[in-house]
């Protein structure tokens, strides 16, 4: 019922949008000086109608590819697999281009290069705070390391059509917070049988870095009796307190699959629509920071691997410290 009745709204939307689009445009321009936030206005219309039109392609290619597939039957086979990949990969290319070009951002990459990353299942972990960050993490994985990756999401992303279709189709997780028990079976599930050009992600903080969110975690820490693991994390200011229960359940599951910490920063000190409203173009340098960690590293009982991310996590919050001061 949610996709009968949003994805046909959505191309309805994209479509009204391209034919205004001209007219929004000259009155925004008119406005710009008497509005002091006229141009800003522009660019996330501009954004806005760029993100509908490539929901809307992706959303009639997704069904041309359901009708072709049999209506379904073989949605799911190697072929078909691979050619969702490839659509989700030049859609995030369009929309990453795009948001580079009208956001005047710039993205650079330390560390580990794609050829590094080149053999092998990987499991990724990586730091979640900022907008667009796990568009950024998949569009890096698919279109620069050349990987298909398989992305725990939150269940609430399901209302975004095109993502819904997509991902649904592909080994992707739609979670509920605090899942529990049943989230870390399902992370499991999807870390198993991952082949040499897999890559599962996860996010270990759970959500978007923000200072209460950042106390919050403190908080149940301490109210779970782990003492010592707030106090690591009260010294790490820069990240939320990591949940080892989905990174223990994907290294179980996936023994053979190398491990990559991802960090990065430049706009997560927008925590707000109003924050990422106000620095409108933004005029900023993303930096992303590539950790890989050979099998043959990773500890092998739970609480040893608990203490290894926390560690991890530690080095993450100080790299991020360290680019403070640089950008």
């Amino acid at each position: 019922m949610r996709r009968l009745l949003l994805a046909p709204a959505t191309i309805l939307l994209a479509l009204g949008f391209v034919l205004t689009a001209p007219l929004w445009a000259l009155l925004t321009l008119l406005l710009a000086p008497i509005l002091p936030t006229g141009l800003r206005l522009l660019r996330v219309i501009w954004l806005g109608t760029v993100y509908l039109l490539v929901e809307m392609v992706v959303l009639i290619a997704l069904f041309a590819m359901w009708v072709a597939s049999g209506f379904g039957w073989r949605i799911r086979s190697a072929g078909f697999q691979r050619a969702h990949y490839r659509l989700c990969g030049r859609a995030l290319r369009v929309l990453y281009r795009e948001a580079c070009r009208v956001l005047r951002l710039t993205v650079s990459i330390e560390g580990s290069a794609p050829d590094a990353l080149a053999d092998g299942p990987l499991l990724v972990f990586s730091r979640h705070a900022g907008p667009g960050d796990s568009f950024l993490l998949a569009h890096a994985l698919i279109n620069w390391y050349d990987r298909e990756p398989r992305i725990v999401l939150k269940d609430s992303l399901q209302w975004d059509p095109a993502i819904d279709v997509l991902l649904n189709r592909l080994p992707s997780r739609f979670l509920l917070p605090g899942g529990g028990q049943k989230a870390e079976d399902e992370i499991a599930a999807l870390a198993t049988g991952l082949d040499d050009n897999d890559a599962l992600v996860i996010f270990p903080e759970g959500g978007n870095f923000t200072p209460k969110r950042w106390q919050r975690g403190i908080e149940r820490l301490r109210r779970l009796g782990l003492n010592a693991m707030a106090r690591r994390a009260e010294r790490m200011h820069n990240v939320l307190p990591p949940r080892p229960g989905g990174v223990l359940a994907a290294l179980a599951a996936s023994p053979r699959a190398a491990v990559v910490w991802v960090g990065h920063t430049g706009v997560d000190h927008l925590l707000t629509v109003a924050d990422v409203w106000r620095e409108l173009p933004m005029d900023k340098q993303i930096v992303m920071r590539w950790w890989r960690e050979p099998n043959g590293d990773v500890p092998t009982t739970a609480d040893a691997r608990i203490d290894w991310l926390y560690r991890w996590w530690g080095q993450i919050d100080g790299w991020i410290e360290d680019q403070k001061e640089i950008l």
